[in-house]
């Protein structure tokens, strides 16, 4: 065969198969199309199988309505600038050298126990609400876990959590009730979780504790036996009496309030005790180890004399013999 008859079968070849692809697909199309749009049996036989179509109602829309754009604020030309709150640091408040000498005893207590793993305060302003400079107190001592002691003017709640345990040494000043009731509100408000209240001339009932309980601050019963207990610091309250200015709230490691926490002076006496014994027992060891020291001198001192007497019998036998 000739190289152009050879061509040409080829390319009829090809044109043959591209004539049945084509048809293929033209057959493809209408069974597709067929099956798309049946015809009057085979759709009767579709509405049995599928529920009627409901056409959609005049009132729901089509689409969904687009959001309506941010509107940017513009820049307004203020009267003045904005004021910050202020939150003051102190106060003059009139306080008695009895109430000074309680507050100050219990807040060195506190200190000198849990400074290393609390925050201690004491009659620092404790704020609980940054829109406002009315809403604070003052108590005589408060202590916040968790965090080592440091210096602070003010305590906010929002920035350093509230504390877990508030105290109240009643004075003059407050004595009446329906302060004390405001007072309270104003704790359960800070949010502060055991509340206690010490009243030095009551001698009936000088202790008194409040513990937060579902939003609110609930006073614990007369006859509750773990009345004095310290929930907070895993203690117990107690009241010791102090010959310069009588009942003082102290804090103990046992319920009987033997164990008491003790203050600063009361630490260094003891110190001072502790050392001073320390000696006593250091002079006594010199004192015992010198008279064993004389008494084994004394004792080499016989043994030699012994042993010289000895020496001195064994010559004399023999010289006899």
């Amino acid at each position: 065969m000739k190289p152009a008859s050879l061509h040409e079968a080829r390319f009829s070849g090809e044109r043959a198969l591209r004539e049945q692809v084509l048809a293929d697909e033209v057959v493809k199309r209408e069974l597709h199309r067929a099956s798309r749009c049946p015809g009057p049996v085979d759709a009767a036989r579709r509405r049995s199988w599928y529920p009627p179509r409901h056409p959609m109602s005049a009132s729901e829309p089509t689409v969904r309505p687009p959001a309506a754009p941010r509107r940017r604020m513009r820049a307004h030309v203020y009267s003045r600038p904005p004021e910050p709150v202020y939150f003051p640091e102190a106060e003059e408040v009139p306080e008695t050298n009895r109430h000074l000498e309680l507050r100050t005893a219990l807040y060195l207590i506190l200190k000198r126990e849990l400074a290393q793993v609390a925050t201690l305060g004491s009659d620092q302003f404790v704020y609980w609400d940054p829109t406002s400079a009315k809403k604070r107190l003052a108590p005589d001592a408060f202590v916040r876990l968790g965090v080592p002691h440091r210096t602070f003017r003010t305590w906010k709640t929002w920035l350093h959590g509230a504390p877990d345990l508030g105290v109240e040494i009643v004075s003059e000043s407050d004595e009446g009730e329906p302060d004390w009731d405001e007072k309270l509100e104003r704790y359960r408000a800070a949010g502060i979780r055991e509340v206690v209240r010490f009243h030095p001339d009551d001698r009936e009932r000088p202790i008194r504790i409040w513990d937060a309980l579902d939003g609110d601050l609930v006073e614990r019963a007369p006859d509750d036996p773990d009345l004095c207990a310290c929930e907070a610091l895993g203690l117990w309250w107690t009241v010791v009496e102090n010959p310069l200015v009588g009942p003082m709230l102290r804090l103990a490691r046992d319920r009987e309030g033997r164990e008491l926490l003790p203050t600063p002076d009361e630490a260094e006496a003891k110190a001072r005790e502790a050392e001073a014994k320390a000696r006593e027992a250091e002079a006594k060891a010199r004192e015992a180890e010198a008279k064993a020291r004389e008494a084994n001198e004394k004792m080499a001192a016989e043994m030699a004399a012994l042993r010289a007497e000895l020496a001195q019998a064994k010559s004399k036998r023999r010289t006899r013999r």
